[in-house]
């Protein structure tokens, strides 16, 4: 027997007010699985994690499960993403290190091979410490990498991913050679974390929510985020305000199996545009320090486009390419 209870209801209801004449005619899904091109705790993780949260528990969707592939600058889960078969509607959270990763590793398979369905959040990235460094701030950072470029290591994500950009434009608007810098790569934010307090790296660099409980600890001291604004309630200077003219964002959106059918693609797009209507997503954004950067489809499919060059572009300034 099938039972259409109020939650059901109401769930439509919002996807109908919400979202444009084309996607009010999508079913509800009832399952989703969702890759995150990453290992456990990073950024892709992070935001695939608040997806299944907030489309679950505001009834947007159910069923909904997250797979972890890490390698390759996100490149080994986009590979492994576009050649599946998957048994439903799947899905996979991108962004700009995915856009380097393609880049720097000369990836096969592209963004050009997934549909894109959204741009959802933007993020700054913080360069931290251990709570015993020397380094006491952006200046002394600066100092120590004018000192001994190859002496400051940095911990980071994937080659050609934000950290990694960051970090060589860091160095190039400090007067340091780029190409010098060493960077070590790391799978994602958890081994990140775990390298800068085991004293192994000088400074650690990723988005500010994976190393925020170590910053709020005391265990690690944040010497600067890399946007153009403070993040709202963190006491932590903007790169530029500790004199070191930069200004970067990072991002990340999700984009639908090749093979999903027309249904179940406009399914999801009615699901997340409806997500980050709610007070929940809102919520969700705040708590994190994330910045709304939504897009729908069409838009976020020009927008790769266009960032692909940007990258690029960025990756050559950084020393990277």
């Amino acid at each position: 027997m099938f039972v259409i209870t109020r939650r059901t209801l109401a769930a439509v209801a919002v996807s109908l007010l919400a979202l444009p004449a084309a996607a009010q005619d999508a079913a509800p899904l009832e399952s989703l699985s969702i890759l995150a091109p990453s290992s456990a705790g990073s950024g892709y993780d992070q935001l695939a994690r608040a997806i299944q949260q907030v489309m679950t528990d505001e009834g947007l969707a159910s069923g909904i499960e997250v797979e972890n592939v890490a390698g390759g600058g996100g490149t080994v889960g986009l590979a492994q993403f576009v050649t599946s078969n998957p048994r439903g509607p799947a899905a996979m959270v991108l962004g700009f290190a995915l856009v380097g990763g393609i880049l720097t590793t000369g990836s096969p398979v592209t963004l050009a091979d997934v549909e894109p369905v959204a741009r959802l959040m933007g993020e700054n990235d913080v360069i931290v410490v251990p709570a015993n460094s020397e380094i006491q701030d952006l200046q002394g950072l600066v100092a120590a990498l004018k000192a001994d470029p190859a002496g400051v290591s940095w911990a980071g994500g994937s080659i050609g991913g934000i950290d990694h950009v960051i970090a060589g434009l860091f160095a190039k608007a400090a007067g340091v050679d780029p190409t010098q810098i060493n960077y070590v790569v790391h799978a994602g934010g958890g081994e990140v974390l775990a390298s800068i307090l085991g004293g192994q790296t000088t400074v650690g660099i990723s988005g500010y929510e994976e190393f925020a409980p170590q910053i709020e600890s005391g265990d690690l001291r944040a010497l600067g985020v890399s946007g153009s604004e403070r993040i709202e309630g963190v006491d932590v200077p903007t790169f530029q305000e500790g004199g070191v003219d930069l200004a970067v964002t990072n991002w990340r959106g999700i984009a639908a199996h090749p093979a999903m059918s027309d249904e179940d693609k406009a399914a999801l797009a009615a699901a997340v545009d409806a997500m980050v209507k709610t007070e929940a997503w809102s919520q969700l954004l705040q708590e994190r320090g994330w910045t709304d950067n939504y897009l729908p489809a069409d838009e976020f499919r020009t927008f790769l486009e266009e960032e692909n060059t940007r990258v690029q572009t960025a990756l050559q300034e950084a020393g990277v390419l």
